[in-house]
């Protein structure tokens, strides 16, 4: 494993916090950010273990939901993994990992390292993300999911706990805060008669206008318009993201991450 001073932590105390040893190469690809790759001649990075363990992850959070909760609607089920599986969520994982969190031992480039990559949200995420998919490679998907579980039972167990609070509308007005884009605003339309009426809903937000989506109360309408707008705007943001690290990587600037914390961790949910 290269010998780099940047990684200021033994990776045996990261090994410990996750409960298996890892191949080194497989490790090291795991906790390369492409700000180092790029630094360095283009080594791999950790993207396609990004990739690879933010599905385990899904499936094994997913999963456990679907067999914790029988009684929730998918919406509701769909609001859990949300508040689980997001990019602030994964990183507060991440920062509890060894004695000086995951960040210690992050393979960052200049850039990154004097811009506070280490306790970078989105970092930490996409890196935690990639050693869950190098576990999954090396060992199967029934050690990866008993690492998922010592890991995120606390964030399951408390998202349930929140239950109610979860709505689709919070969470829209967080986001649209969050990107600057205002408050959101809800039109309504009834049809049918008074004992059989049907609500569509859009919400507006920064001039446009999202949802269109049916519900036999104004409240489920809304909330399934709120929720059309969240996944049609976390996508966005997430391609624009991509966009731009693709256009830096084209200039030949080296790409550091700069992704906020919307844009990642909604992504996710």
């Amino acid at each position: 494993m290269t010998n780099d001073k940047r990684r200021r932590a033994p990776v045996g105390h990261l090994e410990a916090a996750f409960g298996v040893s890892l191949d080194p190469e497989l490790l090291e690809r795991a906790l390369t950010h492409r700000s180092y790759a790029y630094e360095n001649g283009g080594l791999p990075t950790n993207e396609r273990l990004e990739f690879l363990g933010d599905s385990v992850l899904g499936v094994v959070i997913t999963t456990a939901l679907f067999h914790n909760h029988p009684d929730l609607p998918e919406g509701q089920l769909a609001k859990l993994r949300a508040s689980v599986v997001n990019m602030r969520a994964l990183a507060d994982v991440a920062r509890g990992l060894g004695p000086d969190g995951l960040g210690a031992y992050l393979l960052l480039g200049k850039g990154e390292e004097a811009t506070g990559g280490r306790d970078k949200a989105s970092i930490l995420a996409d890196t935690l993300e990639a050693l869950l998919g190098a576990i999954y490679l090396q060992y199967g998907l029934d050690t990866a999911a008993i690492v998922i579980h010592r890991l995120f039972d606390p964030l399951m167990a408390e998202s349930a706990g929140r239950g109610a609070a979860l709505d689709w509308k919070t969470s829209l007005q967080e986001l649209t805060a969050a990107l600057g884009l205002g408050v959101p605003e809800y039109r309504i339309e009834g049809t049918g008669p008074d004992h059989l009426k049907t609500f569509t809903a859009w919400v507006v937000v920064a001039g446009n206008r999202y949802g269109g989506a049916e519900g036999r109360s104004k409240k489920e309408a809304e909330q399934r318009a709120a929720e059309s707008a969240w996944r049609t705007l976390t996508e966005q943001a997430e391609a624009a993201a991509q966009a731009e690290a693709a256009a830096q990587a084209q200039d030949g600037t080296s790409p550091q991450d700069d992704t906020t914390d919307v844009e990642a961790g909604a992504g996710r949910a």
